[in-house]
């Protein structure tokens, strides 16, 4: 007779463990595992994991049964497993309402259950009685379902369950930016029921979209319609925004232990090893204790102080739960099965025994896990006194399903019963691995057979035309956008598909087959219908470039290589030639390198074999039972786009002006043009005539005073009357395919004007209209059609040589002109006219914020601020609120926007130690910048500044954030272009001062100044701009906020700017939170003036140290703006004793001052400028006369001997 192998043995125990323990409490209809014995709440979390210890038996069974019984066990396990998983599928089809509203919404109302009901699988709770948001929840179940399939166990059914699973993926994809409760469903740590950016959800929704991505879920027997797809920028935000989080968990939360789970297993879901190192050390620093982990600093969770009779917690309340958290055994399993997985058993063992050690035994001898243990009432005084010395006992659940699964887990893995590949055959644990360089292909392309001409005679470049690659099908990014909309469709579930239209770079880096057909997808920012930045080369080059190198850094669990998509179109000929950066760049991709990634340039047929291929199969009409061929609606759409050709319609008044003959009134417009020119400019507002506020009167002459305009509305009996009337059967404006363009903007501009625009009326009608005829200036142009939108709104017709054209169809036509012009100015004022936003304006917006920098638009003291992602119109809409009437500024913020996206996606170091940009202010540093480099007016500074072409602008930005010296150059045009002075550009021909004559036309119309030392002159305001241009970026030193968190935690609290920051904030919040650094940022966002806020910063600081010198912490508020004054006090005593430069001003007896009351130096908030001026440290550095400030306000200089205060 045949005796049972040891192994067997084993596995029996742990079976009959798991089915005493939990098993035992599964419904025998619904499949679902109650949260205890005698509950009727299932958490989709707790089942998950159960499942995942019933999968690892059967396994382990499958590999060791000798005997027909153990066969018919594992049988019955995997079938368990299959019972819970689709228990769980059916609950959530149960709300597929939901994932459809939430796709949109991404509201907590929308959101799918977190528990259901054991009895029925339907929902147990109400909507808003829980916090049901819970991403990594949901993402989970996701993950374990594709390791699962791909083990071999069948757990979907049917297509519509396919569809179902496919917009589960929809329902995760937004996870990167949206606020969620977390995997301890409490949001915020005060469980007030605030949701927030989670890590934990975040780093879970990566790896189930990562383990969905192309999985069949149907195995071996499915084909192209079960097949799950998902496009991989998707994934890549979540990467982005997660390792820009690691290891801090949320804004209220510095660490959680949570975060074991997605640093190893089961999401194995970070490819940084550094990042998951540094993360776990954290973890066993901060939160490991003999009983377990912590979940979190301050959780108050079943602590002996939490009242139980509420479920939120007061502020004030947190402080007082520090070292005497819950320890959690279940993060012993979590550190056992991460050290199995890193090959150092030693470790598992330990850990093992840890958690065995702390298990509860029964009277049978059961081990069980207990969910928490706690210090008692009576250990409280002494756990205080001495952290970690007291015994602790356990509470809540016995066992606690969720770590109980977990240690069979890690019991079978030490065991050998299980090896670790076997719970992962998606082999996500090599995430981490090294991977070989990617080499991204490059097909360019020319629209037709000019362009190739064009681009083999006279740039000896060989390219093939778009028809001559048939029959690859090459389309713009929009079209994916559109057809994976379709992705998901299920009319039976109504279900709509995927929600967006968006398309990133690795997206369309692959190539896609349909029926027999390949697809290849040129890059989103190439669509010439987007915005204005096609019209750029250069900008057009260096996104390029960006895009490529982050093509070879994120191209990773993806098969094949990247391939770029480049059609070169008639439209962006200049003069009959390619413009000189395409030429440029296309020769570099020729060398094998560009920027040193490694590129293969060649014929886009040459790539079809080894780049990816994924299939669009979904496209086909699967559901009405018609596998091969395509639903209608989808058939429709591609023969209406392909092979259709773009082109750029004919201006209409240029078309109109060989018929139009001037009238008298026209012959006599020269004498009114003044009357009409220059309406644009007196719009803008980055520089204004009249301070902020009475405060800000000192700025007035910088580069930094912005003010609002004055608007004049007419009363009724002032209306003009409209110079055509429009009849009923008018033809409505046309209107382009333009997803930039909101069509309706106009009405705020209606009967609104500026002081300016008063002076138009003595301009009649018939003028206007000859001028408009006559003019080929385009600024000309842009300012009668603006005073006729302002009068008029844009739907106002116009009768021009009999044909009826709107204000809109004429800004239309001035918009595209202005573009092959390179008119930037005239650009950026048409598309705010016509309501045009940025394409990724959200997208942007949305990357700033997800890595935790708030933004603020509009002039201070009216600043709004953008601290939640928003839609992109309504984006727009706020952000135009925001500037009043001044739509190029308005353009330029969205601009602005857009770079500091790109920025930060390429080079997030520039914006380390910020926390809130205010794009005002940077537009002001911007000109002031412009201002000192071309010793010009404010106005003209600000001209310069709209007139810089996109690449300048962006350009201009990166070196104002990066603090990197630059200089302005001519370029084309007579235009300015941004020079880095390090550059071999840079040249006495190419230096500004040496273009004066070339340009006065242009920008400069100031006279020449004198000669003097330019070294001399930045030498002396160096330290004034840093400090203007650190303000404006809300930029601190590093280490400030936990700096300013030890000096509170010790004080009252301290006065900034007539605010206090409390002393109470210490209590609800740690050292590390983001959520107490906000809380200081918001206090010094209140100072208006940027360099005086980067005094108070340097103040702050010096209280901080204080106390390392052997000072003691004060006992009362410091008023740190008394500081900085008295500071500035004895800084002008020294002038006057060495008879400095701040003699000629604040220093002089008596001090004089302008008549509004401002320093006559022109020093913001009555500050000597010169000691803005000043170098931090040194013997007359700014540091070393706030210490001496501080040593004398708060009454503690020493009484005897000398003292030094310098700062060096």
């Amino acid at each position: 007779m045949r005796t049972r192998s040891n192994s067997g043995v084993r596995l029996d125990y742990y079976k009959d463990m798991l089915f005493s323990t939990v098993l035992c409490n599964q419904h025998p209809v619904t499949g679902l595992l109650p949260a205890s014995k005698g509950s009727q709440h299932s958490w989709v979390r707790d089942n998950v994991y159960c499942a995942v210890s019933l999968w690892a038996l059967s396994m382990a069974y499958k590999k060791h049964s000798d005997l027909d019984e153990e066969r018919s066990k594992t049988y019955e396990m995997e079938q368990r497993v299959v019972k819970i998983m689709r228990g769980l599928l059916l609950s959530m089809m149960y709300q597929k309402d939901k994932v459809e509203l939430f796709k949109k919404s991404q509201s907590t109302k929308d959101a799918l259950h977190a528990k259901y009901n054991t009895n029925t699988g339907q929902t147990c709770i109400g909507d808003d009685e829980w916090g049901h948001l819970q991403i990594d929840a949901t993402s989970l179940y996701l993950l374990i379902l594709a390791q699962m399939t791909a083990s071999g166990l069948q757990l979907i059914y049917s297509l519509d369950e396919v569809a179902f699973v496919q917009n589960l993926v929809f329902y995760i994809e937004s996870a990167y930016f949206t606020p969620d409760y977390g995997i301890w469903e409490r949001g915020d740590k005060t469980n007030h029921g605030l949701p927030e950016l989670n890590a934990s959800s975040i780093g879970m929704a990566k790896a189930a979209m990562e383990a969905m991505n192309d999985l069949d879920l149907f195995g071996a027997h499915g084909g192209p319609a079960s097949v799950i797809h998902i496009l991989p920028d998707e994934v890549q935000k979540c990467q982005a925004v997660l390792e820009s989080m690691l290891p801090r968990e949320s804004i209220s939360k510095e660490l959680d232990s949570g975060l074991l789970s997605i640093t190893s297993f089961p999401a194995f879901a970070v490819g940084d090893v550094d990042i998951i190192d540094r993360t776990r050390e954290a973890v066993l620093s901060k939160l490991l204790g003999k009983y377990g982990c912590k979940r979190f600093l301050r959780d108050g969770y079943m602590t002996c102080k939490e009242d139980r009779n509420r479920l939120y917690y007061e502020p004030w309340e947190l402080r007082m739960f520090e070292n005497i958290e819950c320890e959690w055994p279940l993060f012993f399993c979590f550190l056992a099965i991460d050290r199995c997985y890193a090959g150092d058993l030693a470790a598992m063992d330990e850990n093992l025994q840890k958690l065995e050690a702390v298990m509860v035994r029964t009277e049978d001898g059961q081990k069980l896990a207990p969910e928490m243990y706690q210090i008692p009432a009576a250990s409280l005084e002494a756990e205080l006194a001495a952290p970690g010395s007291q015994a602790r006992v356990p509470v809540g659940r016995a066992p606690f399903f969720w770590a109980q699964s977990l240690y069979v887990i890690g019991k079978l893995l030490q065991e050998g019963c299980v090896q670790p590949a076997e719970l992962d055959p998606l082999n996500r644990r090599l995430g981490s691995e090294k991977k070989p360089d990617v080499v991204v292909q490059v097909a360019i392309l020319a629209e037709n057979k000019l362009v190739q001409q064009i681009m083999a005679e006279k740039h000896d470049f060989h390219t093939q035309t778009v028809d001559e690659v048939y029959p690859i099908e090459v389309q713009p990014a929009r079209v994916l956008g559109k057809l994976f909309t379709h992705l998901g469709m299920n009319k039976k579930l109504a279900l709509s598909g995927r929600a967006t239209l968006d398309v990133g770079s690795l997206g369309t880096s692959i190539l896609y087959s349909l029926q027999g057909q390949v697809f290849a997808f040129t890059p989103q920012f190439l669509d010439m219908d987007r915005f204005f930045f096609a019209s750029d080369a250069q900008l057009v080059i260096d996104i390029l470039m960006n895009e490529i190198n982050f093509l070879q850094s994120s191209w990773t669990n993806m098969m094949g290589r990247p391939l770029v998509t480049i059609v070169f179109h008639e439209d962006l000929l200049e003069d009959g030639r390619v413009p000189a950066p395409y030429v440029q760049t296309f020769r570099k991709i020729k060398t094998g390198y560009l920027n040193g990634t490694r590129v293969a340039l060649g014929p886009i047929k040459d790539f079809v074999n080894t780049s990816c291929l994924s299939s669009l199969e979904f496209l086909n009409d699967h559901e009405a039972g018609r596998s091969d061929s395509l639903k209608p609606e989808v058939r429709q759409y591609l023969d209406h786009h392909l092979r259709k050709a773009l082109a750029l319609r004919r201006s209409t008044l240029d078309s109109l002006r060989p018929g139009l003959r001037p009238s008298g009134a026209a012959a006599a417009a020269p004498a009114r043009r003044q009357s009409v020119r220059g309406a644009i400019r007196r719009t803008r507002s980055i520089f204004g005539d009249e301070p902020l506020v009475a405060a800000r009167a000192s700025v007035q002459d910088s580069a930094f005073c912005l003010t609002r305009r004055r608007s004049v509305r007419r009363t009724s009996g002032e209306e003009e009357a409209p110079l055509g009337p429009v009849p009923e059967d008018a033809p409505a404006p046309r209107t382009r395919v333009n997803s930039d363009e909101t069509r309706d903007p106009l009405d705020s501009f209606h009967g609104v004007r500026t002081e300016s625009d008063v002076h138009y009326d003595a301009v009649s009608s018939e003028e206007l209209l000859a001028l408009l005829r006559d003019t080929t200036d385009l600024e000309e142009r842009g300012d009668i059609l603006h005073y006729l939108a302002v009068a008029n709104g844009l739907g106002f017709a116009l009768e021009l040589d009999g044909r009826r054209l709107t204000v809109r169809e004429l800004y239309d036509d001035l918009y595209e002109k202005a573009c092959r012009q390179k008119h930037w100015a005239i650009v950026r004022h048409t598309a705010g006219m016509l309501g045009k936003r940025i394409t990724d304006l959200a997208e942007a917006v949305t990357a700033m914020l997800v890595r935790q920098k708030q933004l603020t638009v509009g002039a201070p003291p009216d600043e709004v601020a953008i601290v939640v992602p928003l839609p992109a119109g309504e984006l727009r809409h706020l952000i135009h609120r925001a500037h009043g009437k001044d739509e190029t500024t308005a353009m330029l913020t969205q601009e602005l926007l857009l770079y500091m996206s790109m920025l930060i996606r390429t080079e997030p170091q520039l914006f380390s130690e910020m926390l809130r940009l205010r794009v005002s202010l940077v537009i002001q540093v911007m000109a002031g910048e412009l201002q000192r480099l071309l010793h010009c007016s404010p106005d003209e500074a600000t001209e310069a500044l709209v007139n810089l072409c996109p690449y300048d602008m962006k350009n201009l930005l990166y070196h104002i954030i990066s603090g990197k010296d630059f200089s302005m150059g001519a370029g084309p045009a007579g235009r300015f272009v941004v020079v880095s002075r390090h550059s071999a550009k840079v040249s006495k021909k190419s230096e500004i001062h040496g273009l004066r004559s070339a340009v006065t036309a242009d920008a400069l119309l100031a006279a020449e100044p004198e000669p003097t030392d330019e070294s001399d002159e930045e030498r002396s305001g160096q330290w004034l701009r840093r400090r203007r241009l650190d303000g404006a970026l809300n930029r601190v030193p590093l280490g400030f906020y936990p700096r300013v968190y030890a000096y509170l935690d010790g004080t009252p609290g301290v006065y900034v700017a007539q605010r206090l920051i409390p002393h109470s904030l210490t209590q609800e919040m740690t050292a590390g939170e983001t959520k107490f650094a906000l809380q200081v940022e918001a206090v010094l966002t209140q100072i208006l003036e940027p360099e005086y806020r980067q005094l108070m910063v340097e103040a702050l600081m010096v209280l901080t140290l204080l106390p390392d010198h052997g000072a003691p912490l004060p006992d009362h508020v410091v008023e740190v703006e008394r500081l900085v004054h008295h500071a500035n006090d004895v800084f002008l005593e020294d002038q006057r004793r060495q008879q400095g430069d701040a003699t000629l001003c604040c220093a002089r007896t008596p001090k004089k001052t302008r008549p509004d009351g401002a320093l006559e130096c022109g020093g913001a908030s009555y500050v000597c400028r010169h000691f803005y001026d000043s170098a931090p440290s040194g013997g007359y550095g700014t540091l070393t006369y706030l210490v001496r400030a501080a040593a004398q306000t708060l009454n503690c200089l020493p009484h005897d001997g000398e003292i030094d205060c310098n700062i060096c």
